[in-house]
Formats: structure tokens, C-alpha cells, sequence
């Protein structure tokens, strides 16, 4: 590699490296935030390493205090859960089938599926209230998981990887007698590990940020998720901002880990994506 070439690649890091500091910033306040007495939240010039920790206090006030955090935290990571593995299952079938299996009439259901993506969601609220009291599922996270694992915007996700699997490998299958669900188990899935951690990272995160839903579904207290149950500390603790913080910062834990456990399977689709471009 050339001085120049390792010139550019320095600057570039160190460019990328600020840009990254900057987005890590609201982040890092806000862990500040939740270490600090009320009092030095509020000090200016920011004061990033707090005089006075007081992070165990606001720790307890959020997990042992007047609001149930604990349970909403179960009732987001149940619901999170459940939904994601779901919506992987048959997302994955459904692009399995629309991209590898000749039926009558696929490209015409393919093409009816994609044109469900011009539908806004809020437009479908109260038919799917309809049909969930018609079930009698309201109030009850199942209603939830069920509104939540249909994607067509996955199922599209899916359809286009797979498209991109060469058949030899489907056929030599076929030859050895494997049929359709085998097939899909043990060949097509571990070579959807990219796209799989990709789907499973977006729509953890979008199930457990989703406040809509929840909002329209669920009536008790007891069976509402993080998205929800926030609002509580936001009627207790509408002046204490370090409490809030607190409450902010433990509820996007879990977020962070699904990243850091799958982020290598992501950018390897990403960087397969860019190949094939």
C-alpha cells in the first residue's frame, strides 16, 4: 500500500471515528444523566463524569420502586420474542416459496402481496380491532404476536436473497429425496444466516419500539410493554430527569445486545449484498 493510500485510509478512519462519537453522543448523556443527582443534570456546561454518582439510587427507583418496570419489561421482551421468531418462520417460508417452488398463479400472488405495501397501517386499524374481538383475543398478547408476524416487506426481504441461491444446490437435494420443507430446513436457511440476523435485528427493534399496537390492543395495566409502561414514569417522575434516564437507558439494553450478538451475520449480508451488486 502506497503513503498516499495509507494517508487516505487514516484520515478516513479518524473522520468515521468522529462522525460515530457524534451519533454515540445523546447515548452517552444519557448514561451521564442517569449516574447524576437531579440537581447536576441540569448544570451547565454539561458535566459529562458526574460529581456526585448517584447511578445504584436511580437504579433501584426504576426496578424496585412505585412502577412496575419489571413487568413491562417481561410483557416487551415476551412479546418481542415471540413476534420476531414468528415473523423469521414465515416470512422465510413464504420467500422460500415464492422464489424456489413453480406454482400457478406465483407471480400474480407475488405481485398482489407487493401492491399490500401501498396500504398504510393506521388505514387497517379498525378492521383488524374488528376481527380481534370477533376472535376474542383483545387485550391479550397473543392478538399482539398475531398483528405483528406478517411482513410483506420481509417476505419481500427473503424472496430476493433467496433468489440469489443458485438451484444447483436445490436440485442435488432433490436428487438425494429430500423434499420441500427439508429442503428449505437444511439447505436454504443456513445460507440465509445474513439476511436471517438482518430480519431478526430490524423487527426485534421495530416490535420492541411499536407503541401503536400495544396502545390499540391492550387494556390492562399488567400486560403492557416498555413503549406503554414509560408513560408511568412519565406521570411519577415528570421532574426527575435522572430517574427518566435510567428508565431510558435500561430500556434499550436489550436492543444493544441483539446488535452486538448478530451485527457479524449482518455485515456479512450487507457485504454480499455489495458483491453481487
Amino acid at each position: 500500500m502506497s503513503l498516499k493510500n495509507k494517508w487516505g485510509k487514516l484520515l478516513t478512519t479518524v473522520v468515521l471515528g468522529l462522525l460515530s462519537l457524534c451519533f454515540l453522543l445523546p447515548l452517552i448523556w444519557m448514561l451521564s444523566a442517569a449516574s447524576k443527582i437531579e440537581k447536576d443534570v441540569w448544570t451547565f456546561p454539561i458535566q459529562w463524569i458526574p460529581e456526585t454518582w448517584n447511578f445504584v439510587n436511580n437504579f433501584k427507583e426504576v426496578w424496585m420502586g412505585k412502577v412496575p418496570f419489571h413487568m413491562f419489561y417481561v410483557n416487551s421482551i415476551k412479546i418481542a420474542a415471540i413476534a420476531t421468531l414468528a415473523t423469521l418462520i414465515v416470512s422465510s417460508m413464504a420467500g422460500y416459496a415464492f422464489s424456489k417452488i413453480d406454482f400457478k398463479g406465483k407471480h400474480l400472488l407475488f405481485g398482489l402481496l407487493m401492491s399490500f405495501m401501498m396500504i398504510p397501517e393506521q388505514s387497517t386499524l379498525v378492521p383488524r380491532y374488528l376481527l380481534i374481538k370477533w376472535f376474542g383475543l383483545y387485550n391479550t398478547h397473543t392478538a399482539i404476536v398475531l398483528l405483528l408476524m406478517f411482513s410483506t416487506y420481509f417476505t419481500f426481504l427473503f424472496r430476493q436473497y433467496m433468489m440469489g441461491i443458485h438451484d444447483d444446490m436445490l436440485e442435488a437435494a432433490q436428487l438425494d429425496g429430500a423434499g420441500y420443507f427439508k429442503i428449505y430446513w437444511k439447505v436454504m436457511l443456513p445460507l440465509c444466516k445474513p439476511i436471517i440476523a438482518t430480519v431478526g435485528i430490524i423487527k426485534f427493534i421495530w416490535t420492541w419500539n411499536d407503541y401503536q399496537t400495544p396502545l390499540i390492543f391492550l387494556l390492562s395495566k399488567e400486560k403492557f410493554p416498555i413503549p406503554l409502561g414509560i408513560q408511568f414514569f412519565k406521570e411519577e417522575f415528570a421532574t426527575n430527569i435522572s430517574v427518566m434516564m435510567m428508565a431510558s437507558l435500561s430500556a434499550i439494553v436489550p436492543l444493544i445486545i441483539v446488535f452486538l450478538f448478530l451485527q457479524k451475520q449482518v455485515i456479512e449480508g450487507i457485504a454480499l449484498g455489495g458483491v453481487k451488486g
